[in-house]
């Protein structure tokens, strides 16, 4: 009688020790698996472990936090652009620090141009700022100019085989119903 009273309390020890043994605290950047996790936005392997980062958001429709990686800032910011939890407090964005590859917040970092990354935004994140250096704002201005430039081509590409797709649709569908005799 004695050890089943005792059960709801190991069962409670067991619960804790099972959540401890996660791994992912829920908050802060999430270990990413070099050369095998890939980025979010452009399916590459992250490789580059001065380059990297990782936003981690809170969808509405979870009660856990989800973690995206991306091999690039570039990426990052233009994934989470059109996402709903972008302006919410609780979505945080980590980058690596271009000389150490330790992780820092990605909107206190100071961005400086020059540096070459997976994607070639050209911007490398550390935590000390400095004259030439960008805020979260301007890098995020940076990568748009950066991604409007060069990959405009790219932009056509898909406005163009959007348009291809709807004309099939629309052709499917004013085709006449053919009845099988």
């Amino acid at each position: 009688m004695w050890s089943k009273a005792l059960l709801p309390f190991y069962a409670m020890i067991w619960l804790l020790l099972l959540v401890a043994c996660s791994g992912d605290s829920g908050t802060g950047p999430k270990e990413v698996k070099w050369d095998r996790d890939a980025c979010e936005r452009c399916r590459m392997v992250l490789s580059d472990r001065f380059h990297a980062a990782q936003i981690r958001y809170f969808p509405a429709e979870k009660k856990r936090s989800v973690v995206a990686f991306f091999d690039d800032i570039g990426c990052a910011v233009l994934w989470l652009a059109d996402k709903s939890w972008e302006s919410d407090q609780q979505t945080e964005i980590w980058v690596t620090d271009h000389r150490t590859g330790e992780w820092i917040d990605a909107r206190s970092a100071t961005y400086v141009k020059g540096n070459l990354t997976p994607m070639e935004y050209g911007l490398g994140a550390q935590s000390e700022t400095t004259p030439s250096g960008l805020t979260f704002g301007q890098a995020k201005q940076h990568i748009v100019d950066v991604e409007k430039r060069f990959n405009v081509h790219g932009v056509h590409l898909m406005e163009r085989l959007k348009e291809q797709a709807e004309s099939r649709k629309a052709e499917k569908q004013a085709e006449p119903l053919h009845t099988q005799h």
